[in-house]
């Protein structure tokens, strides 16, 4: 089976679409050798990267943001070209913009499936985000018109696949039907609770002895809420001095508020690297940190709470997201409510527990559901059975 992929949530500095798409060409090139694959993004260049199994197409897009490097791929004519060349059997989108509906039109020309995998719920991402500007009366008229357009565009897919069975649930009430709840995984071989010279690692960050290191890994940006986080830390520094270090990797529009918040006093408490991008040298990062630390109050799914998980150190964040379900350890301490105090004080209450036990434990249960191969066997599983159906109609 010929499975090919598109979406724009790709560049240099993404995390889990592109992170997703790249494990699943290592899945098939270690695992799946009667399969191939076929990436279609976004790049500053038109090019193909080749591989025993797979094909990376990039296809020259304009920089629509410098801080993720995202770019907006409107060449949709060559995306068609590209599609009817290598004629997959089966045709994924991440994306319900313009690529979405390209793949469409496409897969109902070339007679194959077209799945859309929803992997972020961009209407409260964005739309709740505007409301105190749009009011409430046009913020409920946006999220109408919003829901309007998801069932419009997911029920022209032969299916759409969501990572978290509560999201599954609000798209269903939306009227989106042929829906799937699946995994994402974590890539068990790099990601591990191994002995480590953290203290190396703690030393290269400036972390003071007997601090707790708290981290956090993803964009800087409204739609992570790390401005919460920012304003928690500054909270736990008054109240606590010098108890925490905070660690961040990642970068977005909110940098000035970090940098901000490292001019004060709390500054010198404060590591900033703007992207990681060796897995070995983050999951290094990960196992330094007594808490990781994860504000988002609107996540699918969560990555990068997986990875901290698997390397043994426990989560810490907001009650209510669909993160939730795929936190391995006891949330009794984290925070009821969206607010900086809030927060803050979860991180206090988590941090006055046996961290080591508690990531531990996590740890093994992670490590035992979220394996990329056990994820994947069960997606390709989908796969067959979606294309072995669509070619009876």
């Amino acid at each position: 089976m010929k499975i090919c992929d598109l979406t724009q949530f790709y560049s240099p500095l993404s995390g889990g679409v592109k992170r997703y798409v790249h494990e699943k060409i290592a899945y098939i090139r270690d695992h799946s050798p009667e399969d191939e694959h076929v990436l279609i993004v976004p790049g500053p260049k038109t090019e193909l990267k080749t591989d025993s199994q797979s094909r990376v197409y990039s296809i020259h897009s304009p920089l629509v943001s410098r801080s993720s490097r995202y770019r907006a791929l409107l060449n949709l004519r060559a995306v068609g070209e590209i599609l009817e060349h290598e004629r997959p059997d089966l045709i994924e989108s991440s994306d319900p913009y313009q690529i979405g509906w390209k793949a469409i039109a496409t897969g109902r020309a070339l007679k194959v499936p077209v799945v859309g995998f929803y992997h972020s719920h961009f209407s409260e991402a964005y739309l709740r985000r505007g409301a105190r500007f749009l009011g409430k009366r046009a913020t409920q008229r946006a999220m109408t018109l919003t829901r309007a357009y998801v069932r419009k565009v997911y029920n022209r897919f032969q299916l759409t696949l969501v990572p978290s069975e509560a999201l599954a649930g609000v798209l269903s009430e939306w009227g989106v039907r042929n829906i799937r709840a699946v995994r994402l995984g974590v890539n068990t071989d790099i990601f591990k609770p191994v002995p480590d010279d953290t203290a190396a690692t703690r030393h290269s960050l400036g972390v003071g002895c007997g601090q707790t290191v708290l981290l956090y890994v993803g964009r800087l940006a409204r739609e992570k809420n790390t401005q919460t986080l920012f304003r928690a830390f500054e909270l736990l520094s008054r109240r606590n001095g010098n108890q925490f270090h905070l660690v961040v990797i990642g970068d977005g529009p909110q940098r000035k508020r970090l940098q901000k918040l490292q001019s004060r006093d709390c500054g010198n408490n404060i590591s900033w690297i703007s992207y990681c991008t060796n897995s070995a040298d983050l999951a290094r990062y990960y196992r330094a940190a007594g808490l990781f630390v994860h504000p988002g109050i609107q996540e699918t799914f969560g990555l990068v709470a997986l990875e901290s998980q698997v390397c043994g150190t426990p989560i810490v964040g907001i009650r209510g997201s669909y993160m939730d379900r795929i936190i391995c350890h006891d949330q009794g301490s984290w925070a009821r409510e969206n607010s900086a105090e809030a927060l803050a004080e979860a991180i206090e209450g988590s941090s006055a527990k046996k961290l080591s036990s508690l990531g531990n434990s996590a740890a093994q249960t992670a490590q035992d559901l979220y394996s990329w191969p056990r994820v994947f066997e069960e997606l390709f599983c989908i796969y067959r059975e979606l294309r072995s159906k669509y070619r009876r109609f």
